[in-house]
């Protein structure tokens, strides 16, 4: 809930992130994962559900997410953008690219939970073993 004057994306966007961006420049573009908000996917966390259960669960988050589509592909027409990905995934989250600006008008989306830097995922470094003497 966001009072008067704040910023409604303050909470969608994390600081560190929102620094950065600000140092890009305008034509700029960076990849982002953009988590929409979706349709509660039915039954309780906790409880063991069958393949089918969790397919249709899948597919009731698809079905919401991709509702929002439509606001995202205006809004990335806008700023130059484009999605990475056709469709929204089983998390109801979709790759994009855009500039800075896209990605703060993004967040002012009310499809929009929160939107996420693109980063490259690595392996840590196994430690080497050393034989105790």
């Amino acid at each position: 809930m966001t009072r008067g004057n704040e910023d409604p994306r303050k909470d969608k966007i994390s600081p560190a992130f929102k620094a950065r961006l600000d140092r890009l420049g305008p034509r700029q573009k960076v990849r982002v994962i953009v988590m929409l908000r979706t349709k509660d996917a039915g039954k309780a966390p906790g409880r063991r559900r069958s393949r089918e259960d969790r397919q249709a669960a899948i597919e009731v988050i698809r079905k919401s997410a991709e509702q929002a589509l439509i606001d995202i592909d205006k809004i990335l027409e806008r700023f130059d953008g484009r999605r990475l990905a056709t469709s929204p995934d089983a998390l109801g989250s979709i790759p994009v690219e855009t500039t800075a600006a896209g990605i703060t008008a993004l967040a002012t989306s009310e499809h929009v939970k929160a939107i996420l830097e693109d980063q490259p995922i690595s392996l840590l470094p196994r430690p080497k073993y050393s034989p105790s003497s």
